[in-house]
């Protein structure tokens, strides 16, 4: 689906118009296209009627792009990816926006290849952000409009994180859970999965954000870098927690081998002590059962109950040494 916006300055609503009856706005205004699910041949045209080259449209209509900014003559191709978190995994759909002077492509593609569909991420929240800081500063500045897509990806990049706080603590409450489940590792790993993938497409965002604010495309307002500014403080804090939450992740990995490992050194240790007990006891009998007719005590009256009472003596005697150890 194609949806065409035109923006005009003495316009407070926009103008919905079709591809075909596309046309540049008037001095300080703003064409913004949208493209949602759309197939190769209709990208194309597209492209062919904002002037976008061979090279950046075969970018937008492959897909699979990193989070990048690249430049193209007086055009410029930022690719970044919306996230969803679902169960412990996270999943990336990419969002390519091309932009010029007083025009913006936006290519909203579906979810990574190979793992089910998601939906294009909906664009409702921009075309909200946007209109309401285009009727702050009476500007159609296309940077307003590029900050309103990466302002929406990076607010829903802290939904991400809150969620794996959330599932944090049901990890964190597993691990130190004496009748925790055996799969509390798998279920830590997966987690360090899911937010390596993650960072791997939230931290180049930093520097693309950084390259904008450089100002190195004159076509982006003094307003928008503003809001710029924003958005990389939010991008920084994103990385902040997740570095933590693997940091946490790490933490909780080493204290669940720790736990195991002192679990098992408590078996071992109430293992060695009644191995301890009882081989003195089989030495005592052993020794007894031996077949010699001259056993000292032997044939005395009341040698088996001597004998009962330096087992019952000897084995007490150790089983009351290691209970005071606490090994039993």
């Amino acid at each position: 689906m194609i949806t065409v916006r035109v923006y005009r300055p003495t316009a407070t609503e926009p103008e919905i118009t079709s591809l075909d009856a596309i046309e540049f706005p008037d001095s300080d205004g703003l064409l913004w296209v949208d493209v949602e699910h759309a197939d190769a041949t209709e990208l194309d045209a597209v492209c062919k009627k904002l002037g976008i080259g061979d090279v950046a449209a075969e970018d937008l209509v492959s897909g699979n792009q990193r989070t990048k900014l690249e430049k193209f003559g007086d055009q410029f191709h930022v690719s970044v990816h919306d996230v969803e978190l679902i169960g412990t995994d996270s999943r990336a759909r990419e969002i390519d926006l091309m932009f010029g002077k007083d025009w913006l492509l936006s290519v909203r593609q579906q979810g990574e290849d190979g793992a089910p569909p998601l939906p294009p991420m909906p664009s409702t929240d921009v075309a909200k952000r946007f209109e309401r800081q285009r009727a702050e500063h009476k500007s159609c500045d296309v940077g307003l409009l590029l900050w309103a897509f990466l302002d929406v990806v990076v607010d829903k990049y802290f939904d991400i994180t809150d969620g794996v706080d959330d599932q944090l603590d049901e990890i964190e409450a597993l691990v130190f859970d004496p009748r925790g489940a055996d799969d509390v590792p798998r279920q830590i790993f997966d987690m360090r999965r899911t937010l390596v993938r993650f960072r791997r497409v939230a931290a180049p965002l930093r520097e693309v954000v950084s390259e904008l604010l450089r100002h190195e495309d004159e076509q982006i307002g003094a307003e928008a870098l503003t809001h710029f500014q924003d958005v990389y403080d939010h991008v920084l804090r994103v990385i902040d927690l997740v570095e933590s939450q693997r940091d946490l992740l790490n933490g909780l990995l080493e204290a669940r081998l720790a736990i195991i490992s002192n679990k098992m050194n408590q078996v071992m240790k109430a293992t060695s002590s009644w191995g301890a007990i009882l081989i003195v006891a089989s030495l005592i009998t052993g020794v007894y059962g031996m077949n010699f007719l001259k056993i000292p005590l032997l044939h005395w009256e009341y040698g088996f109950w001597y004998a009962m009472a330096l087992l019952l003596a000897v084995t007490g005697g150790l089983w009351l040494a290691f209970k005071r150890r606490g090994w039993l």
